[in-house]
Protein backbone atom coordinates (compact mmCIF):
# COMPACT_ATOMS: atom_id res chain seq x y z
CA UNK A 1 0.00 0.00 0.00
CA UNK A 2 1.26 3.48 -0.81
CA UNK A 3 1.92 5.95 1.96
CA UNK A 4 -0.31 8.95 2.53
CA UNK A 5 2.65 11.02 1.32
CA UNK A 6 2.72 9.17 -2.02
CA UNK A 7 -1.06 9.31 -2.43
CA UNK A 8 -0.94 13.09 -1.92
CA UNK A 9 1.49 13.34 -4.88
CA UNK A 10 4.62 13.48 -2.76
CA UNK A 11 6.70 16.59 -2.22
CA UNK A 12 5.15 18.46 -5.15
CA UNK A 13 1.59 17.68 -4.10
CA UNK A 14 2.20 18.73 -0.49
CA UNK A 15 3.92 21.92 -1.62
CA UNK A 16 0.86 22.76 -3.72
CA UNK A 17 -1.36 21.98 -0.72
CA UNK A 18 0.76 24.09 1.64
CA UNK A 19 0.68 26.98 -0.83
CA UNK A 20 -3.09 26.72 -1.26
CA UNK A 21 -3.62 26.51 2.52
CA UNK A 22 -1.37 29.49 3.14
CA UNK A 23 -3.23 31.55 0.54
CA UNK A 24 -6.57 30.62 2.13
CA UNK A 25 -5.27 31.48 5.60
CA UNK A 26 -3.94 34.85 4.51
CA UNK A 27 -7.39 35.67 3.09
CA UNK A 28 -9.09 34.77 6.39
CA UNK A 29 -9.35 37.77 8.70
CA UNK A 30 -9.05 35.72 11.89
CA UNK A 31 -6.53 33.07 10.91
CA UNK A 32 -4.21 35.51 9.15
CA UNK A 33 -3.65 37.14 12.53
CA UNK A 34 -1.32 34.23 13.32
CA UNK A 35 1.00 35.60 10.63
CA UNK A 36 0.71 39.28 11.61
CA UNK A 37 4.19 39.18 13.12
CA UNK A 38 5.56 38.04 9.78
CA UNK A 39 6.72 34.69 8.50
CA UNK A 40 9.72 33.19 6.77
CA UNK A 41 9.86 33.52 2.99
CA UNK A 42 10.20 29.73 2.80
CA UNK A 43 7.20 29.08 5.08
CA UNK A 44 5.27 26.97 2.58
CA UNK A 45 8.33 24.88 1.71
CA UNK A 46 9.02 24.23 5.39
CA UNK A 47 5.35 23.40 6.03
CA UNK A 48 5.26 21.00 3.08
CA UNK A 49 8.45 19.33 4.31
CA UNK A 50 6.94 18.93 7.79
CA UNK A 51 3.74 17.42 6.40
CA UNK A 52 5.78 15.16 4.09
CA UNK A 53 7.77 13.77 6.99
CA UNK A 54 4.66 13.25 9.11
CA UNK A 55 2.85 11.49 6.26
CA UNK A 56 5.53 8.94 5.41
CA UNK A 57 7.84 10.94 3.17
CA UNK A 58 11.48 11.93 3.51
CA UNK A 59 12.91 13.39 6.73
CA UNK A 60 13.77 16.70 5.10
CA UNK A 61 12.16 18.76 7.86
CA UNK A 62 14.10 17.08 10.65
CA UNK A 63 17.30 17.09 8.66
CA UNK A 64 17.17 20.70 7.50
CA UNK A 65 14.85 22.74 9.72
CA UNK A 66 14.25 21.40 13.21
CA UNK A 67 12.45 18.91 15.36
CA UNK A 68 9.00 18.58 16.91
CA UNK A 69 10.02 20.56 19.99
CA UNK A 70 10.96 23.57 17.88
CA UNK A 71 7.69 23.35 15.93
CA UNK A 72 5.58 23.11 19.09
CA UNK A 73 7.44 26.00 20.73
CA UNK A 74 6.92 28.15 17.65
CA UNK A 75 3.17 27.59 17.96
CA UNK A 76 2.95 27.89 21.76
CA UNK A 77 2.33 30.60 24.30
CA UNK A 78 -0.43 32.34 22.34
CA UNK A 79 -3.37 31.58 24.60
CA UNK A 80 -6.39 29.52 23.61
CA UNK A 81 -7.66 30.09 20.07
CA UNK A 82 -10.25 27.44 19.28
CA UNK A 83 -12.13 29.53 16.68
CA UNK A 84 -8.88 30.31 14.86
CA UNK A 85 -8.06 26.60 14.85
CA UNK A 86 -11.51 25.69 13.47
CA UNK A 87 -11.11 28.23 10.69
CA UNK A 88 -7.56 27.06 9.91
CA UNK A 89 -8.97 23.54 9.50
CA UNK A 90 -11.73 24.89 7.23
CA UNK A 91 -9.04 26.64 5.15
CA UNK A 92 -7.21 23.31 4.90
CA UNK A 93 -10.36 21.55 3.69
CA UNK A 94 -10.84 24.27 1.06
CA UNK A 95 -7.19 23.97 0.05
CA UNK A 96 -7.69 20.24 -0.50
CA UNK A 97 -10.36 21.15 -3.05
CA UNK A 98 -8.16 23.87 -4.55
CA UNK A 99 -5.43 21.34 -5.40
CA UNK A 100 -7.77 18.56 -6.53
CA UNK A 101 -7.50 16.26 -3.51
CA UNK A 102 -11.07 16.64 -2.23
CA UNK A 103 -12.46 14.20 -4.80
CA UNK A 104 -10.44 11.31 -3.37
CA UNK A 105 -12.67 10.53 -0.38
CA UNK A 106 -10.33 8.37 1.69
CA UNK A 107 -7.27 10.55 1.08
CA UNK A 108 -9.26 13.71 1.77
CA UNK A 109 -10.53 12.28 5.05
CA UNK A 110 -7.10 11.08 6.17
CA UNK A 111 -5.51 14.46 5.36
CA UNK A 112 -8.35 16.31 7.11
CA UNK A 113 -8.02 14.08 10.18
CA UNK A 114 -4.25 14.57 10.24
CA UNK A 115 -4.49 18.35 9.94
CA UNK A 116 -7.22 18.61 12.59
CA UNK A 117 -5.17 16.43 14.96
CA UNK A 118 -1.94 18.35 14.26
CA UNK A 119 -3.71 21.69 14.78
CA UNK A 120 -4.93 20.48 18.17
CA UNK A 121 -1.42 19.33 19.06
CA UNK A 122 0.06 22.69 18.04
CA UNK A 123 -2.43 24.43 20.35
CA UNK A 124 -1.79 22.20 23.33
CA UNK A 125 0.77 24.46 25.01
CA UNK A 126 -1.11 27.74 24.79
CA UNK A 127 0.19 29.00 28.14
CA UNK A 128 3.92 29.14 27.45
CA UNK A 129 6.47 27.74 25.05
CA UNK A 130 8.44 26.77 28.19
CA UNK A 131 5.79 24.10 28.85
CA UNK A 132 6.70 22.17 25.68
CA UNK A 133 8.55 18.95 26.52
CA UNK A 134 11.53 17.75 24.51
CA UNK A 135 10.10 15.78 21.61
CA UNK A 136 12.57 15.45 18.77
CA UNK A 137 10.53 13.09 16.59
CA UNK A 138 7.88 14.48 14.28
CA UNK A 139 4.71 12.43 14.88
CA UNK A 140 3.90 10.06 12.04
CA UNK A 141 0.46 9.61 10.50
CA UNK A 142 -0.76 6.72 8.36
CA UNK A 143 -3.95 5.67 6.65
CA UNK A 144 -5.08 4.42 10.07
CA UNK A 145 -4.21 7.57 12.03
CA UNK A 146 -1.31 8.26 14.39
CA UNK A 147 1.54 5.78 14.22
CA UNK A 148 2.52 4.59 17.69
CA UNK A 149 5.95 3.30 18.67
CA UNK A 150 6.31 0.00 20.48
CA UNK A 151 6.19 1.92 23.78
CA UNK A 152 2.83 3.49 22.84
CA UNK A 153 4.12 6.99 22.11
Amino acid sequence: MTSVYEAAAGADGLLRLASAWHARVMDDELVSHAFSHGFRPDHTQRLAAYWAEALGGPTTYSTCYGDETSVLRMHSGNGPHEEMDRRAIACFDQALADVGLAGHDRLRQVLHDYFAWATTEMSRYHGSADDVPESPRIPQWSWDGPVRDADGT
